[in-house]
């Protein structure tokens, strides 16, 4: 699943993990662009518009060129750092394994986000996912507690559902329902945060209430909460541990019809034809 990739829209799940931020694309007037009379700040302005047009236009190379001429002019424009960490999450959500997925860069421009502007909370969120990726797992707490905490922030489910990863990949089980349960609490509809949960639970040898989450989790009224593969996988997995044998051969077909030629739909295949 995308791990700690998180939507922004209000009242909508994110998505694996894996939480990604969205980002507000308008199209750019190119006769802005490259007027020399301008000064830096106009210029670097003009230069975020182009990427931002190439962002909505799918070009992410275009994207990363532009936010680097539009630093390069004003190194304070925290709108294309963080356009900037957004790409190569994106990047890296498609595939870590390939030469575009750098979380060295990612983490680069987040933090440069933020030093440019402390109040853009989007990109201290998107730090932590990073930091979550690196396996930096203490200073993921350190950035996104206090996040989660900030009653200015917009999306406190994503912090809570990001810190509660960072806590459960750390090994701290408590900690980590504390905050999952904190994370739909404040947002009932993010799906996330109750598979997220059920791993929690599950961790801690608690099956029931591992299923309880996984079943919150895919039935939650939220676009693709349903199709939420990770979430059967887990469920037919500790189904299996309770004994409920026609519940999991029901998860498993359910996660295979989502994508059976997924690493996740593979295992469930292989899963199912054991149980025949």
């Amino acid at each position: 699943m995308a791990d700690g990739f998180h939507s922004r829209r209000r009242g909508q799940a994110a998505k694996a993990g894996a939480v990604l931020c969205s980002i507000a694309v308008c199209t750019a007037c190119s006769s802005v662009a490259q007027n020399p009379a301008q000064n830096p700040e106009a210029q670097s302005h003009a230069e975020y518009d182009l990427a931002r047009d190439s962002y909505k236009n799918g070009k992410l190379r275009e994207v990363l060129a532009h936010v680097q001429k539009a630093l390069e002019h004003d190194e304070t424009n925290a709108d294309a750092a963080f356009l900037g960490a957004s790409v190569h999450l994106q990047f890296c959500a498609a595939d870590e394994t390939s030469a575009d997925c750098r979380w060295e860069d990612a983490e680069k421009y987040a933090r440069h986000a933020i030093e440019a502007n402390p109040e853009l909370r989007d990109a201290k969120n998107m730090l932590g996912v990073i930091l979550v990726h690196r396996g930096r797992y203490e200073e993921a707490v350190t950035v996104l507690k206090p996040l989660a905490n900030d009653i200015l922030y917009n999306y406190p489910e994503n912090a809570w559902g990001n810190l509660g990863w960072a806590y459960l990949l750390q090994g701290n089980s408590d900690e980590a329902i504390d905050a999952l349960r904190r994370s739909i609490a404040a947002q009932p509809l993010f799906c996330v945060g109750a598979y997220r949960l059920g791993l929690a639970y599950e961790k801690k040898g608690d099956f029931g209430a591992a299923r309880e989450a996984f079943t919150k989790a895919v039935e939650t009224q939220a676009p693709d909460c349903g199709r939420l593969q990770d979430a059967f996988d887990a469920r037919a997995r500790v189904g299996s541990k309770l004994g409920l044998r026609d519940e999991v051969r029901a998860d498993l077909t359910k996660c295979i019809d989502i994508g059976k030629q997924t690493p996740v739909g593979k295992k469930c295949a292989e899963q199912l034809r054991a149980m025949q």
